[in-house]
């Protein structure tokens, strides 16, 4: 997005159910599972690019010899980083031992992270410092191998205070506000209090019926133990992704379907959805169940992974964006009074193309019926160079803008960074006639419109054209999030500034105090979950009144050119992402109680001049 949010973690699962040497035999490398697991997460780089790191289990090692291994990085290219030490780690070994790699078992023995169970995470941090601390896998490590427990995900939860105390785990300053911390220390408890009852098998499935019960957000988590066990599990509305594919060689689980696809070259119907309340159960002994943890409730898978977090080479999620940008025509049509002759389209950024092909295909339709009815319109008297006009009529198309990679916005006084951010992106010149040409340009979404403000529409403007139209491929975003993306402040949403703004245009500024204090009657009762108040602060505006005035809030000072920003609809993007109805940071209506609390704490962080997340 041109105002780019924290995207969505990614998860990397794999479990060998064959001997090293088998791997070594059949794809000619012991490294096999490693490295699948390297390009599994590098297919996943779009989801995290804060840190990375990984987790291995060893089967079947003598006593007092290390099993499980972790190993985190924060560094910019952290996939390679890690990857890199494995390699370094195992080129150390065979300048001394260069036969080694003759002998898998001697491989497993001697280079640390060669597992059977493989575990990795892609990192963009919802809470906390850029740092490897923070970086998932977190472990919990025993003298007793079955109470060893690694875990990572992608997820937020909005109850970690109640889990630790719970749990009665003290975490230290990193750890305090991290949710797989709290995640961690739950399952762990549950996981030694099994182990006490000294069966011969852990009970999985009840380990994670009692602690994945008390967890309240949206959850796509994974585990191994040193018992040599492992899960992936999906929370009950299916918010977060999952997929997974089997056969006689691995187990594999990722956040992205085209992500196992690639790496394993599988057709789609051979990877498998995870759905909603399940988890996959790795049995020590390679065998696997799919299990129902917890109650399947209403699905609200999350629509955001559809209109921009996974990527786009997923045959559904490239249908589903070009339907995002077909439904937007006939808006867009009526926007430019039907004027194509005199309308160039672009996109900005280039995650936003698709919905741009999308857009076109619905003009093409419209443009190509009216080509056929003026064409019968003048019946025997066709003009050969008038039909031949008509014929080869297109729609404008142009690349606009492009980003400059090479600039950083290094300065950090706010009126010396704003001159840096407008020269981000470049322009085309000699692409619009100056007064003539109107430009409408689709972007993913509009968060919080900072860089459309004082980026984008600025460099637009110098074009010259007539009209500048911003199209957005989601609907606006008036509510926080707390099931894994970063946005949980209220201050930072342009269609909150704009319903504020609004309530003042009208003299209605009273229901801002009255929200706050039904707020702060709610906290009293202990019932701030109960209801969605901020909903009352967008009740009296229709949404094209709030999109006028945040096409007003994101006109700068001394632009003459007309602004105008048009959304997605609710109505249009359920038609286009029919599987992903997830849309709390649309409509408000969170599928756990612990949304209402978080944003109606946002609210209140916003009215009390308080600059922190709302969980």
């Amino acid at each position: 997005m041109s105002d780019a949010i924290k995207h969505e973690c990614g998860l990397a699962f794999i479990r060998l159910r064959k001997p090293f040497s088998y791997y070594q035999q059949k794809y000619g490398t012991v490294f096999y599972g490693l490295n699948k697991l390297y390009l599994l997460m590098e297919k996943q780089h779009n989801r995290g690019q804060d840190g990375a790191g990984l987790a291995t289990v060893k089967l079947n090692t003598e006593p007092g010899v290390p099993f499980m291994h972790r190993m985190r990085s924060a560094a910019p290219q952290a996939i390679g980083d890690i990857f890199g030490k494995i390699r370094d780690e195992y080129q150390e070994i065979e300048k001394y031992q260069p036969e080694i790699t003759k002998y898998p078992g001697l491989m497993k023995g001697h280079v640390r992270f060669l597992g059977e169970l493989l575990m990795g995470h892609l990192r963009y941090a919802t809470q906390g410092k850029n740092n490897a601390e923070l970086c998932h896998p977190f472990v919990r490590y025993n003298t007793i191998p079955a109470r060893n427990l690694a875990m990572a995900g992608n997820f937020n939860l909005v109850n970690a205070d109640e889990l630790f105390k719970f749990s009665q785990a003290e975490p230290g300053e990193v750890h305090k506000n991290s949710d797989l911390a709290a995640m961690l220390e739950v399952v762990h408890h549950f996981l030694v209090k099994e182990d006490a009852e000294g069966t011969q098998d852990l009970d999985i499935k009840k380990i994670l019926q009692q602690s994945f019960s008390m967890f309240d957000g949206g959850y796509h988590a994974c585990g191994l133990i040193g018992s040599g066990d492992a899960f992936v599990i999906r929370d009950a509305h299916g918010i977060r992704p999952s997929y997974y594919y089997i056969n006689d060689d691995v187990i594999v689980a990722a956040s992205e379907r085209a992500a196992i696809r690639t790496t394993f070259n599988v057709g789609e119907n051979e990877v498998l959805e995870l759905m909603p309340g399940n988890a996959l159960i790795v049995r020590n002994n390679g065998e696997y169940i799919i299990e129902q943890i917890l109650e399947p409730k209403e699905r609200k898978a999350c629509s955001f992974e559809r209109i921009y977090f996974s990527r786009g080479n997923d045959e559904k999620i490239y249908k589903e964006r070009t339907a995002l940008g077909r439904n937007l025509s006939g808006t867009v049509l009526k926007a430019i009074d039907n004027d194509l002759r005199n309308t160039i389209f672009s996109f900005i950024p280039n995650t936003a193309e698709v919905a741009f092909y999308g857009l076109l295909k619905g003009l093409e339709d419209y443009l190509n019926k009216i080509k056929i009815e003026r064409i019968l319109s003048w019946g025997n008297e066709v003009d050969p160079e008038k039909l031949s006009e008509m014929v080869n009529r297109r729609i404008r198309i142009d690349k606009i803008a492009i980003k400059d990679v090479k600039m950083r916005t290094f300065i950090t006084e706010d009126s010396s960074r704003n001159e840096m951010v407008q020269h981000v992106y470049d322009i085309t010149y000699g692409t619009v006639r100056p007064g003539v040409d109107s430009l409408v340009v689709i972007d993913d979404s509009i968060v919080r419109g900072t860089t459309l403000k004082e980026s984008i529409v600025k460099m637009l403007d110098r074009l010259g054209p007539k009209k500048i139209i911003i199209v957005s491929s989601a609907p606006q975003i008036r509510y926080p999030d707390c099931y894994g993306i970063d946005m949980s402040k209220m201050g930072d949403f342009v269609a909150f500034q704009a319903a504020i703004a609004l309530l003042k245009d009208h003299g209605k500024e009273h229901i801002l105090q009255e929200a706050y204090g039904l707020c702060n009657e709610l906290q009293r009762t202990n019932t701030l979950h109960a209801q969605n108040v901020v909903k009352n602060i967008y009740k009296p505006f229709t949404p094209e009144q709030i999109s006028a005035k945040i096409a007003e809030i994101l006109t700068p000072q001394g632009i003459g050119t007309e602004i105008e920003v048009i959304y997605q609809s609710i109505e249009s993007l359920h038609e286009a992402c029919p599987n992903n109805l997830g849309d709390w940071y649309f409509t408000g209506d969170y599928p756990t109680p612990g949304g209402n609390r978080v944003v109606n704490k946002a609210f209140m962080n916003y009215m009390e001049g308080k600059n922190e997340r709302g969980y």
